[in-house]
């Protein structure tokens, strides 16, 4: 397996010694990071896996507002040259760009979609509130924050921020939502103890939407897991913003390996277990 680093973008490509035919562009939350750990996991089961750094990085915004979802459906674009089907995984923050890019683009296979949103929130640059993202270069629409929220909210614990701005505004909610029918496939996972955003009753959502246009959708859940689920092999990530995420290591690595078994049949992966030593 070979580990290459992207040059259009800070980034990198994870490229398996038996490749499966599948791509993955995965995504972090909000470190923005370069989820390569993640990116590795699939490739050691055949999947030629790509993660790329979406914000803070050069020529890039220093924080999460308009994001163009350009940066995203380019990569994708590279991969497919290169696989027969592309997935794209997403975790928090992360998971509205890869539904917002599944609905977007009918070449992406499908959309894993880790603790997501069914609903695209309000960033702010600095003074001013927008969108998370951005597409042709106009910012896509959104939820914004109601400010009384965070001032009463804890420091940590951002859910009832995201469960009040959603009733405070429920005027633009509708034009907020990601339109998840147009996706082919949707694997969901999130935990009950989540106690960053209500990503539960966002998959209740995104499911009951699909269903009423006629589409299935997997759902993996746990009571007790939390915001961030560990999928086997795959080490526990401590960097991002400081919040309690809820759940426990335990909970989240059972959720996530839960999660591993319906990916893996979806991607039509191959048998190695994540315990193989790589190259």
């Amino acid at each position: 397996m070979r580990r290459v680093e992207l040059t259009s973008i800070e980034g990198v490509r994870w490229v398996p010694d038996a490749e499966t035919g599948s791509g993955v562009l995965t995504i972090a939350g909000s470190s923005g990071r370069i989820d390569d750990a993640r990116a590795h996991v699939f490739a050691r089961h055949g999947v030629l896996a790509e993660s790329v750094r979406w914000f803070g990085g050069a020529g890039q915004h220093p924080a999460l507002w308009e994001i163009p979802l350009e940066t995203f459906l380019r990569r994708i674009e590279n991969l497919r040259r290169d696989c027969d089907r592309v997935w794209m995984v997403g975790s928090s923050f992360g998971s509205e760009a890869a539904l917002l890019c599944g609905a977007l683009c009918p070449q992406i296979s499908g959309v894993v979609a880790f603790a997501p949103s069914d609903v695209v929130w309000a960033g702010n640059d600095g003074g001013r509130e927008t969108s998370h993202w951005s597409l042709g270069g106009e910012p896509v629409p959104f939820v914004p924050i109601d400010r009384q929220a965070r001032e009463v909210a804890t420091a940590s614990r951002f859910r009832p921020i995201y469960e009040r701005s959603r009733r405070t505004f429920t005027d633009r909610v509708e034009a907020a939502t990601i339109p998840v029918e147009r996706i082919a496939e949707v694997i969901l996972v999130a935990g009950a103890d989540d106690r960053v955003w209500p990503s539960i009753a966002s998959t209740e959502r995104v499911s009951q939407r699909r269903t009423r246009h006629g589409r299935e959708t997997t759902v993996v859940t746990s009571h007790d897991a939390g915001h961030r689920s560990i999928l086997p092999g795959e080490p526990a990530i401590t960097v991002g913003v400081a919040m309690d995420r809820g759940g426990t290591e335990s909970a989240d690595r059972e959720l996530g390996a839960r999660a591993w078994e319906v990916i893996s049949m979806a991607l039509e992966l191959t048998a190695r277990s994540a315990d193989t030593p790589s190259n």
